[in-house]
């Protein structure tokens, strides 16, 4: 006994293998070519430029360059906390993000929690079809649109107006409308495109969910606020996050169309401030803190969102 188990040959444990050909990449190297243009994009467009963030710390000459340009330090955020300027952007870009928040984010939730309980399928994709148009439109044809309707000057909206017995309404040069007018082209813009992702994740709710509450007797508002949007709520969550991590990205081109002498004090906003003083004014150094200060706040307001998510049970979207 103790001679045969002497003279058993031992296990042999299988070489690993090595080498490329057998490593994970090479294994997924599909994957890996599709995901390239999007990592030559965000390296090219988002972290490359990163490195510009420096003239923020320099008195930025075009002529001297980065590397030659003089260091003045905090100089150019002290400036810019100390001016009158700073307290007017915050409230104007914040008033905005709040009115996005609580108009412009529900708006793509509620077309799709109705698109979804559309039975007829053909009147469904020409109703999504219709919201879906206006986002490939740029915004200089969805604010010339507002203007030909909204106008003073022959105006549809005005015309009806006048029709009536009432006097024109300035909505494109009275500070009191910039705001409503602001608001409602971002909805007519971006609602509609919105709804795909929330549409994408009702098509993961398991159907017997809605036969067992229906033999319940549940109808479909119950339906609805028992199975539809809590299944959505992760999804609702992540856009959430992402749109508070744009809370002060408001966007130049649609606030610059929109912006004129007359609604400039409601309007002015960090990003048609940091054009204004950067590239008209030739203050790069000055505008490049203005965006950085504006950056690092969206990803406070990330991190801060993510974690309140995760301590309601929700994975976030880190």
């Amino acid at each position: 006994m103790t001679d045969h188990l002497m003279t058993a040959p031992a296990p042999t444990i299988p070489p690993r293998r090595r080498g490329f050909r057998h490593s994970y990449i090479w294994r997924h190297r599909t994957l890996y070519l599709m995901a390239i243009p999007g990592i030559a994009y965000f390296l090219v467009f988002k972290y490359l430029p990163m490195g510009g963030l420096v003239m923020a710390f320099q008195d930025y000459s075009p002529y001297l360059g980065v590397f030659g340009s003089p260091w003045v330090g905090l100089e150019h955020f002290v400036r810019f906390f100390s001016e009158d300027t700073f307290l007017l952007l915050l409230s104007n870009t914040v008033i905005l993000s709040v009115l996005l928040l609580v108009f412009s984010f529900p708006i793509p939730i509620v077309l799709a929690l109705l698109l979804n309980e559309v039975r007829m399928k053909a009147f469904q994709r020409t109703v999504q079809t219709v919201i879906y148009l206006p986002h490939f439109m740029s915004w200089v044809i969805v604010v010339s649109l507002f203007y030909v309707l909204f106008t003073t000057d022959g105006g549809s909206v005005n015309n009806v107006i006048v029709s009536l017995g009432g006097e024109p309404v300035p909505f494109l040069t009275d500070p009191e409308w910039l705001r409503p007018m602001y608001v409602a082209q971002e909805i007519w813009k971006t609602a509609g495109w919105g709804t795909i992702v929330y549409l994408a994740a009702m098509t993961a709710v398991d159907l017997q969910l809605y036969e067992a509450a229906e033999i319940d007797g549940a109808g479909r508002w119950r339906q609805t606020w028992h199975i539809t949007l809590p299944a959505i709520r992760p999804t609702i969550v992540v856009m959430f996050i992402l749109s508070i991590g744009d809370f002060l990205e408001l966007g130049f081109e649609h606030m610059f169309l929109v912006l004129n002498s007359l609604n400039r004090q409601v309007g002015e906003i960090f990003d048609t401030y940091v054009f204004t003083t950067g590239i008209q004014n030739g203050q790069m150094s000055y505008a490049a803190a203005v965006g950085l200060f504006k950056g690092l706040v969206g990803l406070m307001l990330v991190i801060a969102a993510n974690r309140m998510a995760k301590k309601f049970g929700e994975e976030g979207v880190y």
